[in-house]
């Protein structure tokens, strides 16, 4: 089992990355939220992997923090119906605060809205997940990917319920805020990312 891969970023688009490693392109399937966290090519790069593998392939998919990967090893394994690529596009959608957050309140209008996901999708990830994430251990965003770090995950979270308190939708509200905390880094108050949020 790969666990996870580092060398020079090679190339990126918002959901692959080419890590050369030892003389050798790694053709790496990663979610948006990785993406954002991505050093310039030429640079160096860490992803936390997980290796698929079918008869007629191996698929590489990988994760800027090991929490990242373990969750949606959890999704393909433990969600009926949803398989890397479902899981890949809910975790680019929303970033693991937000994503653990609707799943542990019954969200389903939050979930449903990631592209792909209906509503019965939605209300799978709710009943077969909500136990497992109360279980598991408070995040620690720490980005390996790249030399940034992400603020706490409190502070994700109530920058995002702030925001659409004040009307945004939840997932552009998340957005706004992962933007917001790759510029302020690890040190980011809940005021710090509403502020940068709104500008």
């Amino acid at each position: 089992m790969i666990t996870s891969i580092q060398g020079t970023l090679v190339a990126a688009t918002p959901l692959h990355a080419i890590v050369e490693l030892n003389g050798l392109g790694y053709e790496v399937n990663i979610p948006v939220t990785t993406a954002e966290k991505l050093p310039a090519p030429g640079g160096s790069v860490r992803l936390h992997t997980h290796v698929v593998y079918r008869e007629d392939a191996q698929t590489l998919y990988g994760f800027a923090t090991a929490e990242e990967r373990d969750f949606f090893r959890l999704m393909i394994e433990q969600v009926t119906g949803v398989g890397p690529k479902v899981a890949l596009t809910i975790m680019s959608k929303l970033s693991l605060p937000l994503l653990r957050g609707a799943i542990r309140m019954g969200d389903i209008g939050t979930l449903a809205k990631c592209p792909g996901i209906g509503k019965k999708t939605a209300e799978r990830l709710v009943v077969e997940l909500k136990s497992k994430v109360g279980t598991m251990g408070a995040a620690t965003l720490s980005n390996d990917a790249s030399s940034g770090e992400s603020p706490a995950p409190s502070a994700h979270r109530d920058a995002v319920a702030a925001l659409v308190a004040l009307g945004y939708r939840a997932a552009d509200a998340d957005t706004a805020v992962r933007q917001a905390a790759l510029s302020l880094g690890t040190k980011a108050t809940t005021e710090t990312l509403i502020k940068k949020a709104l500008n």
